[in-house]
């Protein structure tokens, strides 16, 4: 009996160490990796950890390199690679021309090969499944980059959120549509190819961002302008849908006439045009020329403008009328823009700002309607006329289709729409700045040292809001932030965070910001010192611009 009883402790105590090493080979299996490694399903990539503690992985590829016989294709799959693939540097930026100088890129360099990403993460294990944040950025769809500071993902990712920044073909080699290329497709499509590279970043975040620690089924989409453009047509896109849950669009939508995607056809004959300036009608011809040549010959005046097209298979219908049928993603959506998104040159060109400049102005864009239009926008005096062209030129150039959008959706997607009018002003620039004067992409401009000096604006000009609500104010070595500048990043930080968290801005501590659809007379949250919630200020306005729109 004795002699039973130590073999069964023994036989006990060997299944028991059996079991112990079992859990630590378990253990060693899933933290096998250095932390700054990280499988992905191409191969292994390393990073690197910043002094946050939050780890960084640049310019990782999401698709194959759209080069030669894949330029003015849909993304590709990326080829596998063995061994551990660096991601310690930005990839290279889309081909663009400097349209904007105040843009500021920290990617080395210019290339066709640029279907790249970047991710920042607070997790510390492939289990945390954290929220996701995937940002597009702005440029109009001929100028941006992932790697610009002002949409870098540390400070986000330090409130608990994997932020992933993407790369996408732009201008022509983005949105070129010709016959040849529809006819060569499968689906009987052509251009798109930008929006097609966001659609396949948004694949790769579903199939790899676990192993970032992130989750794939709690995925916030957002960008401004161009993003914010790109924001909307993936909600409107059939199949990007189920790869995110909640959108987030700073100003720009692509449900205004001069925004909305045109037909196929007329894509096709604004390629020929382009292909007539490069002295080839040859797909395979145009195919071969270097990509520099490319660019150039789009830089050109009067060379045809690229934009998203309804193609039929990225946009199976116009987007608007997907809108309108309730046919978009059903997501809750945070929207706004800024209260001096263009001043009144936008309108006046040059001529000076007075009542009869802006009457003049009006009467030529509307015509018959211009005497409906100054009554919207009224002047009685010259120095009414400045602000009635500057309201009037922030309407046109994107408050009115990023209204409409937020009021469509929330008419007819079920979900919740949050609506904001950013109106704080940037301080003063830094002395070092000299004689210089805010660049429409977030920069600056430098102007002649004898040229004068350029008035501070009375409202948030265009892209102002980014670096406040991405928490990047200390990236824009620009401007002499100050600890309201900083208090006001705050507030929009958290409201941001708590919707990419929850699906609703609000939270402990801030202001209530009713949803748009929740809320008898249309709220709108301005945010500003003090933020605060108020009626919709000029809903008149943009239901004019709407019914002329739909003219």
């Amino acid at each position: 009996m004795y002699s039973f009883s130590m073999k069964a402790c023994q036989l006990l105590l060997l299944l028991a160490l059996q079991i112990r090493v079992a859990a630590a080979q378990s253990r060693t299996v899933v933290n096998a990796l250095p932390v700054n490694q990280v499988q992905v399903a191409a191969g292994l990539l390393e990073g690197t950890t910043a002094a946050s503690g939050i780890r960084v992985f640049k310019g990782v590829p999401f698709a194959a390199p759209p080069v030669g016989k894949l330029r003015w294709q849909p993304p590709q799959p990326v080829v596998k690679w063995g061994g551990v693939r660096s991601a310690k540097a930005f990839g290279p930026r889309a081909m663009q021309l400097p349209l904007y100088g105040d843009m500021n890129f920290r990617s080395a360099g210019m290339s066709e090969d640029c279907l790249y990403l970047n991710v920042w993460t607070p997790a510390k294990s492939a289990r945390e499944r954290r929220p996701v944040l995937v940002y597009f950025y702005g440029g109009g769809f001929n100028a941006g980059d992932a790697s610009e500071p002002r949409y870098d993902g540390e400070s986000m990712a330090r409130q608990g959120i994997v932020t992933v920044t993407v790369n996408y073909r732009l201008g022509a080699f983005g949105f070129l549509a010709l016959p040849a290329l529809t006819q060569e497709s499968v689906h009987h499509a052509a251009g798109n190819y930008g929006l097609l590279d966001q659609q396949a970043a948004l694949r790769w975040v579903q199939q790899n961002i676990a192993a970032f620690g992130g989750d794939p089924h709690h995925v916030t989409i957002a960008g401004e302008l161009a993003g914010s453009v790109s924001v909307s047509a993936q909600v409107a896109a059939p199949k990007s849908r189920n790869t995110f849950q909640q959108a987030i669009g700073e100003s720009g939508s692509l449900l205004s006439a001069d925004r909305a995607p045109i037909p196929l056809v007329e894509a096709e004959q604004a390629g020929v045009a382009f292909a007539a300036l490069l002295g080839t009608a040859s797909l395979e011809a145009l195919r071969a020329l270097p990509a520099q040549q490319l660019l150039g010959a789009a830089g050109r005046p009067g060379a045809p403008r690229f934009r998203p097209t309804v193609d039929g298979y990225f946009f199976t219908k116009a987007p608007l009328l997907a809108y309108q049928a309730g046919e978009q993603a059903h997501v809750p959506l945070l929207v706004g823009w800024n209260s001096q998104e263009v001043d009144y040159h936008s309108l006046l060109g040059s001529a000076t700002p007075t009542r009869e400049n802006f009457r003049a102005a009006v009467q030529k864009l509307y015509g018959p309607h211009a005497d409906e239009v100054l009554r919207r926008y009224p002047a009685t005096t010259d120095a009414d006329a400045e602000q009635a062209a500057t309201d009037l030129a922030t309407d046109r150039f994107t408050a009115y289709a990023t209204w409409k959008w937020a009021d469509l959706h929330g008419q007819t997607s079920g979900q919740p729409v949050y609506r904001y009018l950013y109106a704080h002003p940037r301080p003063q620039m830094v002395p070092a700045m000299g004689n210089a004067t805010a660049g429409l992409a977030g920069g600056v401009v430098q102007q002649p040292a004898t040229a004068p000096k350029t008035p501070l604006a009375t409202g948030a000009v265009h892209s102002a809001e980014i670096e406040y609500a991405l928490g990047n104010l200390a990236t824009n070595k620009v401007y002499a932030w100050t600890a309201a500048d900083y208090q006001l990043s705050k507030i929009m930080q958290d409201y941001f965070v708590n919707f990419i968290k929850t699906g609703s801005p609000n939270g402990v501590g801030l202001p209530a910001w009713p949803a748009v659809n929740g809320s008898p007379t249309g709220q709108i949250l301005r945010l500003d010192l003090p933020t605060q919630a108020e009626p919709e200020p000029h809903r008149e306005r943009y239901e004019f611009l709407n019914h002329l729109n739909t003219q």
